[in-house]
This record gives structure tokens, sequence and C-alpha cells, in this order.
């Protein structure tokens, strides 16, 4: 998430009350979640195992609970609360703006766009040349929408991160102030949902084809020209590489890497990394070679019993 202009660390450390140590001069530019921090943004840390993490990330500013060592070029802001804190600068920047019209005023749709009846887009959205947009669909604040994009009926784009913080008291949502990015090229089936990042994008890729009814969670990553079968579920901060294919009903756990070029079979489940250019199958997903091989070694357990009790 990118600030609409850059704001000195000095402002914020007050906004949020934390004690300053080391650049006081940096200007903040955005602010994001640890996985997806440049140079210039905001990060937190409220746990001492990812605390070296943190401070060796590209993230120029930390929120941090602890007084430690500055690293040479960033700027710590030292606070009771650093989630508290982090949300709170999210929501200060992304503010709820609830819809009062089908098309906000704010947003861009290029002249050559079709947009049916009953689209709502919503705050700063950027719709291309050549779209398609059909009724029903929802596009949510800072949506943007690349060139020759195909969304089917009923779609919802943009929609909150399922993120929360777990407390004493509950579970508390984060503020979603990431954006969906869809490329050139993309067709999406009806029905899909796409939720936005907590901070940083949801990229589906340019070429890229989602048949009906995928679901795509937040910060999710989908490479260019992947092929997505119906009732496909990717969990948040996955990560497809380019030319991906899921068949129907395969469900990816969260934080997953694809590699370029993999088939993943039909009802399968991806519940950690796999590599690219093989065939997968099964849950957990494995290569279909080994899959054959244990299902055939199925086979023969009943006889292979029979033999073994009459003996």
């Amino acid at each position: 998430m990118k600030f609409p202009q850059p704001i000195p660390v000095k402002d914020i450390a007050q906004k949020i009350g934390a004690k300053l140590i080391g650049n006081d001069e940096f200007q903040a530019t955005g602010i994001n979640e640890l996985h997806k921090v440049e140079n210039g943004d905001i990060t937190f840390v409220d746990a001492k195992k990812y605390f070296k993490k943190s401070l060796g990330s590209a993230a120029s500013i930390i929120i941090i609970n602890e007084e430690v060592e500055c690293p040479k070029g960033k700027a710590l802001l030292i606070c009771e609360n650093p989630f508290e804190a982090y949300d709170g600068l999210v929501r200060k920047y992304r503010p709820l703006r609830p819809m009062s019209s089908e098309i906000d005023e704010s947003a861009f749709i290029h002249p050559s766009a079709i947009i049916e009846p009953k689209v709502f887009v919503g705050y700063q959205v950027v719709i291309g040349k050549n779209c398609y947009i059909q009724a029903g669909s929802y596009i949510g604040d800072f949506s943007h929408i690349g060139d020759h994009v195909t969304i089917q009926a009923g779609c919802m784009i943009g929609t909150d991160a399922f993120y929360f913080q777990k407390t004493e008291s509950g579970f508390k949502k984060w503020r979603s102030g990431g954006r969906v990015v869809i490329e050139d090229h993309v067709d999406i089936g009806a029905a899909c949902t796409i939720n936005r990042g907590v901070s940083g994008d949801t990229v589906i890729g340019e070429g890229s084809k989602l048949d009906c009814q995928v679901h795509v969670g937040h910060g999710a990553v989908i490479g260019k020209n992947c092929l997505i079968a119906g009732q496909v579920g990717i969990g948040g901060k996955a990560i497809l590489e380019d030319d991906v294919i899921l068949y129907g009903q395969v469900g990816v756990a969260q934080r997953v890497r694809i590699g370029a070029g993999a088939v993943v079979s039909a009802k399968s489940g991806v519940s950690k990394n796999i590599e690219g250019g093989k065939a997968y199958f099964g849950i957990p997903a494995a290569e279909i070679r080994v899959r054959q091989k244990e299902l055939a070694a199925l086979r023969h357990l009943p006889v292979f019993f029979k033999d073994f009790y009459e003996e």
C-alpha cells in the first residue's frame, strides 16, 4: 500500500505515540507486511522470533515493541502495541468509504470498456480499454484492471482480506489496505471472488484464465498464462508461477509456492511448495507417478493380508 504522498517519519512517530530511534529524516512512502516490503515502506513486528527478519528486511521504518539496536539506514518506532499502530495507519490512509452510487466519480473507465447494468465500481478504480464487465459484479476500491479483461456476471473483485489478529478478547479484523491488480487479457468466470491484500497487492497475471467460482485469497500472486478450473481455492499469499494449471476443486494452502508449468489434478490439496514442470495428484499433492504407484500397491493389500493370515 502506497501513501498519497510521502510522510515524514517524525509525523508518524507522533501519530502513534512512538519513540523514534535512527534516521529521523525519512519520508515514508508506503506501509506493508514483511513479505512484501520495499524501500521506503513501514512494517511492524511484535514477536521476538521475527525481529532479525524484520530488521534485515527492505523496510525503511519498523514499528517494534522493544528497544533494540537500530540497523544503519533505518528508523525504529518503539511502541507498546505495534499491530494496533500499524493497523491504525492503514485505517487512516485507507478509510472505509461506503458506496453511495454504482460507479464512484473518482473511478477511471476507458471509453471503450463495456460496463453492464448493476456493476459497482469503487473509489479510484481503474478499468482499461476493451474490458467487458458483466452485470452484477463488484469492483472494490483501488482495484486496477488492465486492457482486454473479461469479468463475467456476479464476480466480487477487491473484497476484504480474510485476516484477523487473535487477541484475548477474540479475533480483531485487520483493515484491508491492499489492491487487486488484474493484468491484460485475463478472463474471469462467473461468481469468482478475489480478495485484496491486507496491505500489498493480489495479482492475476497477464493472459491467465479463471473458471467460475474460483476464490483467490488476500495477497496471492497468480503468474502469467495460468489456467484455473472451477471451484479452486487459493489461500492468502500463495504464489503460482507462470503457466500453472489447476484442475477443478484443487485447494492451495496459504503461502505455498507452485513452480512454473506445474499441473495439479482435480480435487488435490497443495499443502507445501511444489516444483514446476511436473504433474501432481492427491492430498497432500505429490508427483502423479508416485501417487499412482501408491494406489497400485493399495489395491494389492487385500490379497497380501489374505495370504498372510492363511499362512
